[in-house]
């Protein structure tokens, strides 16, 4: 069988997101309190090319655990792998004198069909965090 020798490129662009305030989680086998950030077209996969992390208030500091998930349950700790830890750091909501930071994963980010990115926090945090990927479908 030949090796596909030209490049492809994404069918669709696909923004996914979410914003939430997480519960700890300490786990780093991508078991308990996780939420799900992008999911990979069924049949032909996806690209990630850009993930980016802010606050969506005050919030202590703490750690962003971000795991690639084989499509199937995420409470079994063979279905996940640990990609990327991301410190977090502290901030304090203004409306006029600091903006939020912004905190980037490396990326590219290539899942086959139907597999996942997730996050879980180590350190529950009041206002949340607003976690996007930017992306394409295959």
């Amino acid at each position: 069988m030949a090796a596909n020798t030209s490049q492809i490129f994404s069918k669709v662009s696909d923004v996914q997101w979410v914003a939430s305030g997480l519960g700890a989680n300490t786990a780093t086998d991508g078991t308990g309190t996780t939420v799900l950030i992008f999911t990979a077209d069924a049949t032909n996969g996806g690209r990630i090319e850009r993930v980016q992390a802010m606050h969506l208030g005050t919030n202590v500091a703490g750690m962003l655990r971000f795991f690639v998930n084989n499509g199937a349950t995420a409470a079994t700790a063979g279905n996940n792998t640990l990609i990327e830890e991301l410190a977090m750091p502290a901030n304090t909501v203004s409306q006029s004198a600091i903006a939020t930071p912004q905190v980037l994963l490396r990326v590219p980010i290539i899942l086959p069909p139907g597999y996942t990115l997730r996050a879980a926090v180590t350190t529950a945090v009041a206002a949340g965090y607003q976690i996007t990927a930017f992306g394409g479908k295959y």
